[in-house]
Protein backbone atom coordinates (compact mmCIF):
# COMPACT_ATOMS: atom_id res chain seq x y z
CA UNK A 1 0.00 0.00 0.00
CA UNK A 2 1.24 3.24 -0.57
CA UNK A 3 -0.09 6.87 0.59
CA UNK A 4 -0.86 10.08 -1.05
CA UNK A 5 -1.22 13.52 0.14
CA UNK A 6 -3.18 15.98 -1.18
CA UNK A 7 -4.64 19.47 -0.72
CA UNK A 8 -8.22 19.26 -2.31
CA UNK A 9 -8.79 22.74 -4.68
CA UNK A 10 -12.41 22.29 -4.87
CA UNK A 11 -13.58 25.02 -2.05
CA UNK A 12 -11.71 27.84 0.15
CA UNK A 13 -11.49 24.99 2.59
CA UNK A 14 -8.54 23.27 1.23
CA UNK A 15 -8.94 20.13 2.79
CA UNK A 16 -5.73 17.90 3.21
CA UNK A 17 -6.84 15.10 2.23
CA UNK A 18 -5.01 11.46 2.81
CA UNK A 19 -5.61 8.45 -0.29
CA UNK A 20 -4.29 5.10 0.42
CA UNK A 21 -3.87 3.34 -2.82
CA UNK A 22 -3.01 -0.28 -3.04
CA UNK A 23 0.65 -1.32 -3.95
CA UNK A 24 -0.36 -3.83 -6.76
CA UNK A 25 -2.43 -1.53 -8.86
CA UNK A 26 -1.50 2.35 -8.87
CA UNK A 27 -5.45 3.07 -9.30
CA UNK A 28 -7.26 1.04 -6.94
CA UNK A 29 -7.93 3.52 -4.08
CA UNK A 30 -8.86 1.74 -0.70
CA UNK A 31 -9.82 4.71 1.64
CA UNK A 32 -9.67 8.35 1.05
CA UNK A 33 -9.56 10.58 4.35
CA UNK A 34 -9.44 14.17 5.40
CA UNK A 35 -11.97 15.59 3.49
CA UNK A 36 -15.11 17.52 5.22
CA UNK A 37 -17.55 17.35 1.71
CA UNK A 38 -18.07 14.34 -0.34
CA UNK A 39 -17.02 16.62 -3.33
CA UNK A 40 -13.44 16.75 -2.14
CA UNK A 41 -13.45 12.85 -1.93
CA UNK A 42 -14.84 12.75 -5.89
CA UNK A 43 -12.38 15.46 -6.52
CA UNK A 44 -9.34 13.20 -4.86
CA UNK A 45 -10.56 10.00 -6.62
CA UNK A 46 -10.73 12.12 -10.05
CA UNK A 47 -6.68 12.94 -9.48
CA UNK A 48 -5.72 9.57 -8.73
CA UNK A 49 -7.53 7.98 -11.73
CA UNK A 50 -7.58 10.56 -14.10
CA UNK A 51 -5.93 14.13 -13.23
CA UNK A 52 -7.98 17.02 -15.23
CA UNK A 53 -7.03 20.53 -15.95
CA UNK A 54 -8.79 23.44 -17.58
CA UNK A 55 -5.73 25.39 -19.55
CA UNK A 56 -5.51 28.86 -19.89
CA UNK A 57 -2.48 30.54 -22.56
CA UNK A 58 -2.42 33.19 -25.11
CA UNK A 59 -2.21 33.27 -28.78
CA UNK A 60 -0.32 35.64 -31.03
CA UNK A 61 -2.81 38.02 -32.92
CA UNK A 62 -1.86 39.77 -36.03
CA UNK A 63 -2.85 43.04 -36.50
CA UNK A 64 -4.49 44.01 -33.37
CA UNK A 65 -4.96 46.31 -30.54
CA UNK A 66 -3.16 43.68 -28.72
CA UNK A 67 -0.77 41.19 -29.20
CA UNK A 68 -1.95 38.43 -27.49
CA UNK A 69 -5.80 36.86 -27.20
CA UNK A 70 -6.20 34.93 -24.08
CA UNK A 71 -7.42 32.27 -24.50
CA UNK A 72 -8.82 29.12 -22.35
CA UNK A 73 -10.67 25.29 -22.90
CA UNK A 74 -13.78 24.49 -22.35
CA UNK A 75 -13.69 21.76 -20.58
CA UNK A 76 -10.76 19.82 -18.69
CA UNK A 77 -8.51 18.04 -20.26
CA UNK A 78 -6.37 14.83 -19.16
CA UNK A 79 -3.24 16.00 -17.68
CA UNK A 80 -1.23 13.92 -20.11
CA UNK A 81 -2.42 15.85 -22.97
CA UNK A 82 -1.22 19.54 -21.85
CA UNK A 83 1.80 19.81 -23.51
CA UNK A 84 0.16 18.46 -27.04
CA UNK A 85 -2.80 21.36 -26.19
CA UNK A 86 0.00 23.71 -25.42
CA UNK A 87 2.01 23.06 -28.69
CA UNK A 88 -0.98 23.46 -30.83
CA UNK A 89 -2.13 27.03 -29.18
CA UNK A 90 1.06 27.93 -29.39
CA UNK A 91 1.60 27.17 -33.20
CA UNK A 92 -1.33 28.97 -33.87
CA UNK A 93 -1.89 32.67 -34.77
CA UNK A 94 -4.57 34.87 -35.20
CA UNK A 95 -5.93 37.80 -37.56
CA UNK A 96 -7.90 40.22 -35.58
CA UNK A 97 -10.38 41.17 -34.97
CA UNK A 98 -11.23 38.17 -32.91
CA UNK A 99 -14.00 38.14 -30.21
CA UNK A 100 -14.52 37.20 -26.80
CA UNK A 101 -15.95 33.42 -26.97
CA UNK A 102 -14.62 32.67 -30.76
CA UNK A 103 -13.42 28.94 -30.92
CA UNK A 104 -9.87 29.30 -32.50
CA UNK A 105 -9.12 25.35 -31.85
CA UNK A 106 -11.35 22.92 -31.95
CA UNK A 107 -10.63 19.58 -30.45
CA UNK A 108 -6.75 20.07 -29.58
CA UNK A 109 -4.83 17.12 -29.15
CA UNK A 110 -8.57 14.75 -29.63
CA UNK A 111 -9.52 15.89 -26.57
CA UNK A 112 -13.06 16.50 -26.30
CA UNK A 113 -12.78 20.56 -25.81
CA UNK A 114 -12.40 23.88 -27.73
CA UNK A 115 -10.23 26.61 -26.77
CA UNK A 116 -11.73 29.89 -27.26
CA UNK A 117 -11.01 33.16 -26.79
CA UNK A 118 -11.54 34.89 -23.73
CA UNK A 119 -11.08 38.75 -24.84
CA UNK A 120 -11.64 40.50 -28.00
CA UNK A 121 -8.96 42.03 -29.82
CA UNK A 122 -9.89 44.99 -32.23
CA UNK A 123 -7.96 45.86 -35.53
CA UNK A 124 -5.18 48.07 -35.34
CA UNK A 125 -5.42 50.18 -38.31
CA UNK A 126 -1.40 51.33 -37.48
CA UNK A 127 -0.17 47.47 -36.67
CA UNK A 128 -1.97 45.99 -39.18
CA UNK A 129 -0.49 48.02 -41.90
CA UNK A 130 3.17 47.46 -40.92
CA UNK A 131 2.75 43.39 -39.74
CA UNK A 132 1.77 42.73 -43.29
Amino acid sequence: MSRRELTCVICPIGCNISIIIDGNRPTQIIRIQGNACKKGAEWAHQEVENPLRIITSSISVIGGDFLLASVKTTKPIPLIKVKQVMKEIHERKLIAPVSMGEVVISNPANCDTEIVVTRSIQINPVRSVNEK
